[in-house]
């Protein structure tokens, strides 16, 4: 494994630390907390090897960074791992055909990107630990990756939760409305799986309502000016609707990062907890 692990270790707070995975065991952890979040609590359903091995696993995990958060008061290792995040750049990408994201989205506008791409996904956080802190330690450790790696802009597939666009009109429109990415950076939803956003008018939009149910996982995205891109999918197999969101990271290097320079280890704003769940 590379990035944390072989760069700026492990970072703590009290008995919590985030760092990337070592090895297949601390690999296989993460798997089985998405099994148990995506699965047994989101409603995803299962093919049967999936539901045998009650792991979450497809053939993008081999050649990501997996990052980790531990409680170590649980152990050390595979026992102690209570969070996850799947980290995929452009490089790990290649050798498996491409991005997790191309499946549901046509990404040339991003791939047309110089710099270092970075793809999120798989976060999930067990449910005892969703709180701010762990929250923020994932976060810095996603931040510590990106200035590590060089990543000038990340992306993945946000969750928003069901299977039914009219149910999420509003806040799909709200997003199509008020983050919309633009043209140059603009994904679009693959034919036969894009699904309009735009389906209510934006004036009608109770925008303080919208943006206290979006996911964290979207609305952490929004606070550093991430944008979603033009289709919305459904996922029947996960019991969602997937948006696609952009990230530059020039808002999380303003915000995040000087401090790595000097210190690693400095909390980040209270406002700026990333989310805990997506696939």
């Amino acid at each position: 494994m590379t990035g944390l692990a072989t760069g700026l270790g492990e970072l703590r707070a009290g008995a919590l630390g985030v760092r990337i995975a070592e090895n297949a065991a601390e690999v296989e952890a993460a798997q089985a907390l998405r099994w148990r979040v995506f699965y047994e609590e989101m409603g995803a359903r299962p093919d049967p090897a999936t539901a045998a091995s009650r792991l979450d696993i497809d053939a993008y995990d081999p050649v990501a960074d997996h990052l980790l958060v531990l409680d170590h008061n649980r152990g050390e290792g595979a026992r102690a791992v209570v969070g996850t995040y799947r980290l995929i750049t452009r490089a790990a990408a290649e050798r498996v055909g491409g991005f997790y994201s191309a499946s549901e989205y046509d990404l040339s506008p991003i791939l047309a990107q110089e710099g270092g791409l970075l793809e999120l996904g798989r976060s999930c956080v067990d449910e005892r630990y969703r709180n701010r802190g762990t929250l923020q330690l994932l976060w810095q450790g996603i931040a510590a990756y990106v200035f590590q790696r060089r990543i000038s802009l990340m992306f993945g597939c946000a969750s928003l939760p069901g299977t039914d666009p009219d149910a999420l009109a509003e806040s799909l429109s709200y997003l199509h409305a008020h983050h919309l990415a633009p043209p140059a950076l603009r994904p679009r939803a693959l034919p036969g799986l894009r699904v309009p956003m735009d389906r209510v008018e934006a004036a009608s939009i109770d925008t303080r309502r919208v943006l206290a149910g979006l996911p964290p996982l979207v609305k952490g995205y929004l606070r550093l000016g991430g944008f979603v891109g033009d289709g919305a999918v459904v996922d029947p197999q996960f019991n969602t609707t997937d948006v696609c969101v952009v990230v530059k990271t020039d808002q999380v290097t303003a915000k995040y990062l000087k401090h790595y320079e000097r210190k690693v280890g400095q909390q980040p704003d209270d406002d700026a907890a990333p989310p805990e769940l997506g696939a």
